[in-house]
């Protein structure tokens, strides 16, 4: 459980590149002002050492990002940087000849958590494996999850992680601006307006404190937004940077937040399990849309492609009383009915009930969909929503 004081907590937007001592540079600059702030937290960008790809349509393999392995001395520099704080970096992870975008939670002590990106856009899937697991952890201010960057677009994701008891997600992005339909103000911009709609969506269903980074500034062609911010499990932006580079920075009481969002209508308490069907879109038959490959549905039902990129075995969506302990301050655990359906069935939605296909674009298949929590341990799209769901990645 998290503190019962308040703690200052700190959203970092800011620009990294591929040199990596400018890079340590800039993240000793970057603790040093969340320190002064009085931040116990701060959650610094994805690709923070050693930059992103430079083009997420056609990544140069020549011109990738460092790889580091997990244990490279670097992350032991920022881990002293740290000291007393707590601080999310993100990072190119080298597993032999695989790569990873990744993500590690540093303290003066050492590392306390890792995450590997499960959702890869089609750029992606060009220079990187797909992480299978979201895995909270306990932290000196609380019990924490990390998601990176496409990861929150799945409403999964961040449940897998609420459910294990995480109370703060940190989001490290580097999120660009819209490519192919560039608007004349970035308030205008289609993936700004998705940017901040998952920071708070994902706060607010959970009823978590979500910490969202990203870069700042260009690289190759791409634009990045920016909009670091702390957001409430009310899903109320708390302190943001909007488009500037800088420190979002908010004072929460992390346990009493959650307590009094959950006083009267607790999400993860109130939920049925047994009522969602959550396997894969090929188990799909009558009822819902035909069975086979996720194409075969009704070409409305899906106009933003993103049926198919789910990965149903990563996210841990089992029963409440399944949950890691003190994830149910209240008590509401036994007023669930989780024997109303079967999860991992077909999806028997009725026509029209999803038309952007979101519900087929989770990955169930990192884990046993609807089990215990406790065992589970291109063009108009930049970002690559379509296509990139893995069935088997929320357990």
């Amino acid at each position: 459980m998290s503190p019962v004081s308040p703690v200052r907590i700190a959203g970092a937007a800011a620009h990294f590149g591929r040199d990596l001592d400018w890079c340590l540079a800039r993240i000793a600059k970057l603790v040093g002002d969340a320190r002064d702030a009085g931040a116990a937290l701060l959650v610094l960008p994805d690709a923070t050492l050693g930059g992103y790809l430079a083009d997420l349509r056609h990544p140069d393999p020549e011109a990738l990002p460092p790889a580091l392995d997990p244990d490279d001395p670097i992350l032991g520099k920022v881990a002293a940087l740290a000291g007393e704080m707590v601080v999310c970096v993100g990072y190119c992870e080298a597993d032999g000849d695989a790569r990873y975008n990744a993500a590690a939670c540093l303290h003066g002590d050492g590392v306390l958590g890792r995450h590997r990106k499960v959702h890869l856009p089609a750029g992606e899937t060009a220079a990187y494996r797909a992480g299978d697991a979201f895995t909270a952890f306990d932290t000196p201010v609380g019990r924490l999850g990390m998601l990176i960057d496409y990861d929150k677009t799945f409403p999964e994701s961040a449940r897998s992680l609420a459910l294990a008891g995480a109370e703060i997600l940190a989001c490290l992005s580097a999120w660009p601006a819209s490519i192919t339909n560039q608007a004349p103000r970035m308030s205008q911009d289609r993936q700004s307006r998705l940017f901040d709609l998952y920071d708070c969506a994902r706060a607010a269903e959970n009823q978590v404190v979500v910490v969202s980074s990203n870069q700042t500034g260009a690289m190759g062609g791409m634009r990045f937004l920016g909009q670091a911010k702390v957001v409430g499990p009310a899903g109320n932006i708390l302190a943001r940077t909007w488009a500037k580079a800088g420190l979002a920075v908010a004072e929460v009481a992390v346990a009493a937040e959650l307590a009094r969002a959950r006083r009267v209508l607790s999400h993860l308490d109130e939920r049925r399990p047994d009522a969602y069907k959550l396997g894969h879109a090929a188990e799909r038959g009558p009822g819902g849309y035909p069975p086979g490959n996720v194409a075969e549905r009704r070409p409305s039902a899906d106009p933003l492609g993103h049926a198919g990129e789910r990965d149903p075995g990563a996210y841990t969506l089992g029963h409440v009383a399944e949950r890691h302990p003190g994830t149910d301050p209240l008590g509401h655990l036994g007023e669930r009915r989780p024997d109303a359906g079967e999860p991992g069935g077909d999806v028997e939605r009725r026509p029209g009930a999803d038309p952007l296909g979101h519900l087929d674009e989770r990955r169930l298949g990192a884990g046993e969909p609807g089990g215990h929590v406790g065992g589970r341990h291109a063009g108009a799209d930049p970002l690559g929503d379509a296509g990139e769901r893995d069935p088997g990645a929320y357990p």
